[in-house]
């Protein structure tokens, strides 16, 4: 016998989204924290009047899977849509330089010279690559150009993966584009033709916050009457057991020992790993085998008559060949106006990642010093800040170097010896919310069947028909 049928170790999006799920399907759920708050590096504070995100800011979402969850949960209720962001920046030469949103406007943007446009356009020619080992430096540049890598993609691997493209690996990082050569042999071909799909099955691709931030998401989930989460606690130990497992950990030197048919392990990959070790040595050190990237998210706020750039976009990012700390700056205040108070401007900024890993390590002084030196003349700031808060993230985003899908299917080939254990977390299957949402539906349609339970209808349609629209190449990042 049972005390439960599924524990989580990890309370953050991952976590709390399988425990929703199972939960809905009346599967017995316990959650444990470590933390005293659930919601892991998702957190929302308010100070003098802005409301900052420590880290994800908003839900990129294109995947049926979510909006069928978001249905489900209520939380499509309190969804907040941003204002029309109007124009997307990269920063050219210390100067703001407007991204082409089309064909039409990338033929007459000064961002890329006219042999990477001649290039971009020959993409459909290009032979195919090895994807299992091919990193995304060498899969955009042999399909689309050195210009298309350095003025377009390693700014966004850079920037919202805090990644280096030279080392990433691209059916890793960049899932659907490596999806689209593997299925239509073009990447331009394969675009085009999932246009004309998208028009059919309806499914727009759409930008969102929630009401009070992005905790809101966290507190509904949290709040789940007949999810157990207990925070502060946690797990010590795994034994496997007839039909399950024991999991020992507790909280203040109070242990408990549980007794489960599933785990879950949403937590980083170093603690998984740690979990694991006495169980299986190699699954852990595929697990102490992943790196992270360290991240300082740097909140400044102005009295509005201090900028004098409109602010008509979401903001920009930064190539590497800039040579500076800063990998992007979000607009925050323009797309969530009610993130800052009447009058004032809040501008998020991102330093570090694997650019520049030192960053995270700086002082308040110097990472607000240095983002100044490209805020200041881009944005025509003529005043300082009112208002600074940072919050730094020593191991912030998992980076998928080396021939990680062999990694991953490694791991998946040791799970198999360890039933009842599942590993779920942004190292698997994508960093942003939108992907651990469909990651969590993935891993609770493995769960279920062993369970004896089918599952129930989710917001207008089965589990199982919202997994069969999944599969691992297709969960990009953020």
């Amino acid at each position: 016998m049972t005390d439960a049928d599924v524990l989580i170790v990890g309370g953050g999006i991952s976590g709390l989204t399988i425990g929703w799920l199972l939960a809905n399907e009346g599967v017995s759920v316990e959650v444990w924290e470590q933390g005293e708050q659930p919601g892991g590096k998702i957190q929302t504070q308010r100070r003098c009047g802005y409301l900052l995100e420590d880290s994800a800011s908003m839900v990129m979402n294109f995947r049926p899977e979510v909006n069928k969850f978001l249905d489900a949960s209520g939380l499509n209720r309190k969804k907040l849509e941003p204002v029309p962001t109007g124009h997307r920046y990269l920063l050219k030469d210390r100067q703001l330089a407007r991204i082409p949103l089309s064909i039409g406007a990338m033929v007459k943007s000064p961002v890329w010279d006219t042999g990477d446009k001649l290039r971009m356009m020959l993409e459909p020619f290009a032979g195919r690559g090895d994807q299992e080992r091919e990193t995304v430096s060498e899969f955009i540049t042999r399909r689309l150009g050195r210009g298309a890598l350095e003025q377009a993609i390693e700014p966004f691997v850079s920037g919202p993966l805090a990644s280096n493209p030279d080392r990433a690996n691209a059916a890793a990082t960049l899932p659907r584009l490596t999806e689209l050569e593997r299925r239509y042999g073009s990447v331009t071909l394969g675009m085009l033709a999932h246009k004309f799909l998208r028009r059919r099955t309806a499914t727009e691709t759409e930008a969102f916050s929630f009401d009070g931030g992005m905790s809101t998401l966290i507190r509904e989930l949290a709040q789940t009457s007949s999810i157990r989460l207990r925070l502060g606690y946690k797990a010590m130990e795994l034994t496997p057991a007839n039909e399950g497992w024991t999991v020992t950990g507790g909280s203040s030197g109070a242990e408990r020992t549980l007794r489960v048919r599933h785990v879950v392990l949403s937590v980083p990959a170093e603690a998984a790993a740690s979990l694991i070790a006495p169980l299986d040595a190699d699954l852990s050190d595929l697990l102490y085998g992943i790196e992270y990237a360290p991240v300082s998210v740097v909140h400044i706020g102005f009295d509005q008559s201090a900028v004098n750039h409109p602010l008509n976009g979401t903001g920009f990012l930064v190539p590497r060949r800039e040579k500076l700390a800063l990998t992007g700056s979000m607009w925050s205040s323009h797309l969530f106006p009610g993130h800052a108070p009447h009058g004032k401007v809040l501008l998020t900024n991102y330093l570090g990642g694997a650019r520049r890993p030192e960053a995270v390590d700086w002082g308040d002084d110097q990472s607000v010093t240095e983002i100044l030196k490209v805020l200041q003349p881009v944005l025509g700031i003529s005043q300082g800040p009112e208002m600074v808060a940072i919050k730094r993230h020593p191991r912030g985003l998992p980076l998928y170097y080396g021939a990680y899908p062999a990694r991953l299917r490694a791991m998946d080939a040791h799970l198999h010896g360890l039933p009842g254990l599942h590993l779920e977390a942004n190292y698997r299957g994508g960093v942003s919310v939108r992907d651990r949402i469909v990651c969590a539906c993935r891993t609770v349609e493995s769960i279920l069947p062993s369970l004896y339970m089918p599952p129930k209808e989710l917001g207008g349609g089965r589990l199982s028909e919202a997994s069969a629209l999944m599969s691992p190449s297709a969960n990009a990042a953020q």
